[in-house]
């Protein structure tokens, strides 16, 4: 009896041997196929690629749609009859759009006003800009069409610094861009926020598919590229720090010197507003028309928004607005009746030089009562 257990008991161990040894079998075919069918599909592709590149148009679809250069020893070159045509549109790559941070930029500037600059230098370095001043990449698709309005003034020794550093600026950041001065006719008081609203409607004269606005005063060099001079989600202020405030932001509701909104944001809140005569005061009110109308002002970081001011004296008939205070604090009820819905002005004359638009308006004279002070 015992040897019968004995016996039925070596039997299933054999058994079960068996299958453990089966099992190990069936599992070693299965991985020495998978691995085979591995190879098998890295050779046929390595001959594909090597085959490819034998072929005289491999990558073809290269940064602007160019064709890769051969040197005079190479075997691959393509003879003159089978150099494919440029006007062929199945070979061109379809452009892109442009990277939300451009590749070319180089960060912190030296910006220095102490060297002599004319306007033949400034165009002699901006070969690519068009007539009025106006430049669109073309290795990409920007993003955003830009108009910057510069309200000016007497102020043709500033421009040409401005000139000289912002369309390289522009350029680097894969901007399509155009540029218009402000310009305002006459002697009477100066009204920037006014001149802003006028840059406005002209440059969408010009081109009705601007979406994007910039307002810059002449006398402000951002010193760093990455400053990008487009739109946001919400209105943008870029000068957040100049070297006349110390690189800081002088109060938290500073909207001066260099701000930024779309077509839509600008047209909330009506515009800039027109009675603001003189220095001072229309900065806070546009401040306060963006607050009123559900929107917050958005900043590039404090390292980054840094700019430099031409140094000057006042202007001739752009004294400190003495009625300023009084009307920001009644921005809430002047601002749906003061704004670009009211503007009137009358053009003078549009002038497109080689780096700019010039667009000459007469905008009127502060009541009488203000005229005084």
């Amino acid at each position: 009896m015992t040897r019968l257990l004995l016996g039925v008991t070596l039997e299933r161990i054999c058994k079960a041997v068996l299958l453990l040894c089966l099992l190990h079998f069936v599992i070693i075919m299965i991985l020495y196929f998978d691995v085979y069918a591995q190879h098998l599909d890295f050779f046929s592709r390595f001959n594909a690629r090597n085959a490819s590149r034998a072929h005289p148009f491999y990558n073809s679809s290269r940064p602007n749609g160019t064709v890769p250069s051969y040197g005079p020893a190479s075997a691959e070159a393509p003879s003159p009859s089978t150099k494919p045509s440029t006007n062929q549109s199945a070979t061109e790559k379809p452009l892109q759009p442009c990277q939300e941070t451009p590749p070319g930029l180089v960060g912190r500037l030296l910006i220095e006003f102490s060297s002599p600059m004319s306007m033949e230098r400034v165009q002699r370095e901006n070969p690519d800009v068009r007539q009025g001043g106006k430049y669109t990449p073309l290795d990409c698709l920007p993003r955003q069409k830009v108009a910057i309005l510069i309200p000016f003034r007497h102020r043709e020794h500033h421009l040409k610094y401005w000139l000289h550093y912002l369309h390289p600026i522009l350029r680097r950041q894969k901007v399509a861009y155009g540029i218009y001065i402000i310009n305002q006719f006459g002697e009477d008081t100066f009204n920037r926020a006014k001149l802003l609203n006028v840059g406005f409607l002209e440059a969408l004269k010009d081109d009705e598919e601007y979406d994007c606005f910039i307002f810059s005063d002449v006398d402000l060099i951002p010193m760093d590229d990455r400053n990008l001079y487009r739109c946001y989600e919400q209105p943008r202020h870029f000068a957040v720090g100049m070297d006349k405030f110390g690189f800081r932001l002088p109060y938290a509701g500073y909207f001066g010197g260099v701000s930024g909104l779309s077509k839509s944001q600008f047209l909330k809140i009506n515009g800039f507003p027109n009675e603001y005569w003189g220095w001072g005061g229309e900065d806070d009110d546009i401040f306060n028309r963006i607050s009123l109308n559900g929107m917050k002002v958005s900043r590039p970081d404090i390292r980054i928004g840094r700019y430099r001011m031409i140094k000057h004296e006042r202007d001739k008939h752009n004294e400190p607005n003495p009625q300023r205070f009084t009307k920001i604090q009644n921005t809430k009820m002047t601002m749906k009746r003061d704004g670009i819905s009211s503007l009137q002005y009358r053009l003078v004359e549009v002038s497109r030089q080689p780096m700019y638009t010039n667009i000459t308006v007469e905008i009127g004279r502060p009541p009488p009562r203000l005229a005084r002070g």
